[in-house]
């Protein structure tokens, strides 16, 4: 459950940089129409941690080839800066008959820092895939009833890099509702057999349309149910995730104090509560730094310790 805060006080972000979150943090994962090519460079400038750039769902089967063709021709120029377009690839399924000439066409692509396997279903499909593009983070994006079966085969193979949450296509596959509840057997499978695999935490499905409160409890519940990254279909929706994601101000100003007085207490082990507490603080930090998060100047607020913390 989040913690809510007694005032108005907001997060500082540090924007003296432009801050790039790698893939094994990244909370928002930007889904991008390869047909419209138009919208590549708005969503490389908005606040998504990952840009995903779609050959798969989002594109009519007389259209793949097409939008195959942008997705390439982007990946492979510049900015006006002069750096390199850079961008994740959700490429067709195995098996589907555009697999393997989305495979051959991104190999030694520049701009290609990873792709997005759909309707994963075994560590196979990861494997294979692999063997075409070796050396490329592969993200299994698992969508089936099948897929959910072999989620802890999928985790452990290889290759795989992370798994993601194809929320739409599962709940048409077995006709679970939106509910949280009727979806939360899944996002916890996802999230344990992730952790497992000693994976980066897993990447849940996005809310279709969903802005403003709406999509802050979405995800609330991606939170609830230990995952850190969250599909979006829309760049409002970014900025939103990330901050639902990244540690709160109750979190970062607890493992600021938590640090703080177990340093200045010599920093030896005091009872049983310290070394989770220890671990939980310097994860907030650590997350926070990446994040480029801190505590507004003059804050004063003390939160108590989370509650898994506790030494009993």
């Amino acid at each position: 459950m989040t913690t809510t805060i007694p005032d108005t006080t907001t997060m500082t972000i540090d924007s003296t940089e432009n801050l790039t979150v790698g893939p094994e943090l990244a909370r928002s994962w930007l889904l991008v129409n390869g047909s419209q090519p138009a919208r590549f460079d708005v969503a490389a400038n908005s606040a998504a941690d990952a840009v995903v750039l779609d050959v798969e769902d989002s594109v009519a089967p007389a259209d793949k080839a097409q939008a195959r063709e942008n997705v390439l021709e982007w990946l492979g120029t510049s900015t006006e800066d002069g750096e390199q377009n850079r961008a994740w690839v959700r490429i067709n399924g195995f098996g589907t008959a555009w697999w393997e000439d989305d495979l051959r066409a991104l190999r030694d692509v520049p701009g290609l820092d990873g792709v997005m396997l759909a309707m994963t279903e075994s560590p196979e499909h990861v494997t294979r895939t692999a063997e075409m593009l070796r050396g490329t983070r592969i993200v299994a994006l698992v969508e089936t009833a099948r897929g959910v079966q072999n989620l802890q085969a999928i985790a452990t193979a290889r290759s795989t890099y992370r798994l993601a949450f194809g929320i739409g296509d599962y709940r048409r596959d077995t006709g679970f509702g939106e509910n949280p509840m009727a979806l939360a057997y899944t996002r916890s499978q996802f999230t344990i057999a992730s952790r497992a695999a000693n994976l980066p935490g897993p990447i849940d499905g996005p809310a279709v349309g969903a802005l403003g409160a709406k999509l802050a409890e979405a995800t609330g519940v991606t939170t609830e149910f230990g995952m850190t990254g969250k599909l979006c279909l829309m760049p409002e929706q970014t900025a939103t995730v990330n901050e639902g994601l990244s540690p709160s101000l109750s979190e970062l100003s607890w493992a600021t104090d938590f640090l703080g007085e177990f340093e200045a207490e010599g920093g030896q082990i005091r009872n049983g509560s310290d070394l989770p507490r220890l671990a939980r603080a310097r994860k907030v930090l650590g997350l926070a730094s990446a994040f480029g998060m801190r505590l507004p100047e003059g804050y004063d607020m003390h939160f108590e310790a989370p509650t898994d913390t506790y030494h009993c």
